[in-house]
């Protein structure tokens, strides 16, 4: 499904989100039997098929096979490769580097040791270079402690299912990281802060500890995915599907006084070429632009 781009305007005041205007979803799948609807959501869009159709079979009463659940780690491991191989030292200025293959995970993310640093360790790791820690040390060289942060309450289901801002990110599942507490610390809810979530997630699932299991509370499923958590509710009568809802990492991403709006706010006007990055780290998953403006 083609989106319209989340417009960014750095003005000399502040910044303006305009988000897009929501996908139609509930009124594609209206109609259409379980089945059906749970085989076009996914295909909507580009990104997190895998937790969206997993999300979708759950919230419309069908079963879920190993295929699904294997999908899904495969699919958030793949997204956080992305970045930290290709499209963060794209941005960084750095050489990309191949997607490492399941047997080489560890070590090909974090050196011979093969497992997220402990804090005392960290400077060490990032000085040696060992697997990302070039990216991770570019994103900490980038950004003073304090600059593009952002402090959300932690989700819960009463809040997942509402565009509000809270801290539905990779962060969430690993809040209690010892090197995340650590480098909140140091440098508060920033840039650092976001990427380290997504190493801890590389290194549950590269050590086989990964908890992906979706959870279900009342009408809802909550189906963990690269971004964060999505949230979905469904009816079915006469084997239609009679309503449906969706709550995405992005929703609360984007919703007023949420992480992108804090983030860029305390981003310091001389380091707005940072804003790129920003957002990069943050991931909203449509397209977005960026450009400088003057206040209306």
């Amino acid at each position: 499904m083609s989106l319209a781009a989340l417009d960014i305007a750095l003005t000399p005041g502040g910044v303006r989100i305009r988000p897009p205007v929501p996908a139609p979803v509930e009124a594609l799948l209206l109609g259409r039997t379980p089945l059906e609807a749970a085989e076009l959501l996914p295909r909507l869009f580009n990104l997190c098929r895998a937790a969206q159709g997993m999300g979708a079979r759950l919230a419309l009463g069908l079963p879920l096979g190993p295929q699904d659940h294997a999908a899904l780690g495969c699919e958030i491991l793949h997204e956080h490769l992305a970045r930290f191989c290709v499209l963060w030292p794209r941005r960084l200025g750095l050489p990309p580097a191949p997607l490492p293959g399941p047997g080489a995970l560890g070590a090909a993310i974090f050196g011979p040791a093969a497992r997220l640093p402990d804090p005392d360790d960290f400077p060490r790791w990032l000085a040696a270079g060992a697997g990302v820690a070039p990216v991770l040390a570019a994103i900490a060289d980038a950004f003073a402690p304090g600059e593009a942060v952002a402090d959300l309450p932690a989700p819960r289901p009463e809040t997942l299912v509402a565009a509000l801002a809270q801290e539905n990110t990779p962060a969430a599942r690993n809040a209690d990281a010892p090197l995340l507490s650590a480098t909140e610390s140091r440098f508060g809810r920033g840039p650092l802060w976001r990427a380290l979530a997504r190493l801890a997630d590389l290194d549950a699932l590269a050590a086989g500890r990964a908890d992906l299991a979706p959870r279900r509370q009342g009408n809802w499923v909550f189906v963990p995915a690269a971004r964060g958590c999505y949230a979905l509710s469904a009816r079915v009568g006469a084997g239609r599907v009679t309503a449906f809802a969706r709550m995405t990492p992005t929703d609360h991403l984007l919703a007023p006084g949420g992480a992108l709006a804090q983030a860029l706010a305390t981003l310091p006007p001389a380091r707005a070429h940072l804003a790129p990055l920003v957002v990069d780290i943050l991931d909203p998953c449509i397209a977005v632009t960026i450009r400088e403006a003057q206040n209306a």
